[in-house]
């Protein structure tokens, strides 16, 4: 895969595509990818763009791609959509919603399945993010699902958050407050060319008040009409701004390196179930212990715990299995 390492490092879509899709599959080679370009990530600034269904994520996505492209800059969006009950794959996507930029060689759009995991962020958009990032990309923007409070993961992928909401959302203010009002770093009252969208500022402000947040940044609230990019080049500028604070006060290395510890921490993890449940399928004892739980013979947790003191199924779960034939 080294050449493949080194188009990518040159900016080829091409192969930035594949090796997305070869992610996707959870192909190995994939891993070996991720490893030769780790050296070249970093430089990029990763935007989180989250909030409810119906708040214009897409729309404020495709406005401050605009802003980015206008001064030079790449620029890659991941968007996160739900997952087809059907295919497994994204059902419609920036594909169809971002059309445009798709002649501009500037910028990189792929829609990612959420998969159904919970947070609205698939843990694939990580090891995607820093594929991004070495193929040359300035800024990545990531949109959500729009799952509400649960999309608390977007603050282990980015290093700005922006909350976007609508002068309709006054209701669901006390929902958020215990969750992803806590993450957001930059909150954006959209479509506030309609009624009650100063109101709706002053809830956010007055909510914010109870939630915690760095010493020296005060989130500031935002009113964008993004359909007619009102207010965005004042998002672009805030967004710089926080990106120069976090820099200057040294926690942008602080985030990141916390990002790092926690993904290999869940890859750990992830990479010990799978393992488990492949040898659910060949170890004669997890097969017999099952057999006896399901026909209530033993009794789950306790069973569980008797297994997780074997030291010898502790090490076969944690030694790949053999790719020969069965």
């Amino acid at each position: 895969m080294e050449e493949a390492v080194q188009r990518l490092l040159a900016g080829d879509r091409r192969t930035l595509s594949r090796l997305i899709t070869l992610l996707e599959k959870g192909d190995l080679q994939a891993a070996g990818v991720l490893k030769s370009i780790d050296q070249h990530t970093g430089r990029a600034h990763v935007i989180g763009v989250t909030g409810p269904s119906g708040a214009g994520k897409s729309t404020i996505v495709d406005r401050l791609t605009d802003l980015a492209r206008s001064q030079g800059q790449t620029v890659a969006i991941v968007g996160v959509d739900p997952t087809s009950p059907f295919s497994g794959g994204a059902l419609l996507g920036d594909r169809i919603r971002m059309q445009r930029h798709y002649l501009d060689s500037g910028v990189f759009i792929r829609s990612v399945a959420s998969r159904g995991q919970a947070g609205g962020l698939p843990r694939i958009v990580k090891a995607v993010i820093r594929l991004l990032d070495a193929s040359g990309s300035d800024v990545i923007l990531v949109e959500t699902v729009g799952v509400g409070q649960s999309e608390l993961a977007i603050s282990d992928v980015a290093d700005t958050v922006l909350l976007a909401l609508v002068p309709e959302s006054g209701d669901a203010i006390q929902a958020l407050k215990a969750g992803v009002m806590e993450i957001a770093d930059i909150f954006l009252v959209n479509k506030a060319d309609r009624n009650g969208a100063t109101q709706m500022a002053a809830t956010v402000t007055g909510a914010m008040q109870l939630a915690p947040g760095q010493p020296d940044w005060v989130p500031p609230v935002l009113l964008t009409a993004a359909h007619s990019s009102q207010g965005i080049q004042d998002l672009w500028d805030k967004i710089q701004e926080h990106r120069d604070y976090l820099t200057s006060a040294s926690l942008l290395a602080q985030r990141r390196a916390q990002r790092r510890r926690m993904e290999f921490l869940e890859t750990v993890e992830d990479e010990m179930a799978r393992r488990f449940r492949e040898h659910v399928k060949r170890d004669p004892a997890l097969i017999t212990a099952l057999t006896e739980v399901a026909e209530g013979k033993a009794e789950p947790f306790s069973a569980a715990l008797r297994l997780l003191d074997s030291r010898r199924t502790q090490a076969d779960w944690l030694t790949p299995l053999s790719t020969g034939p069965d």
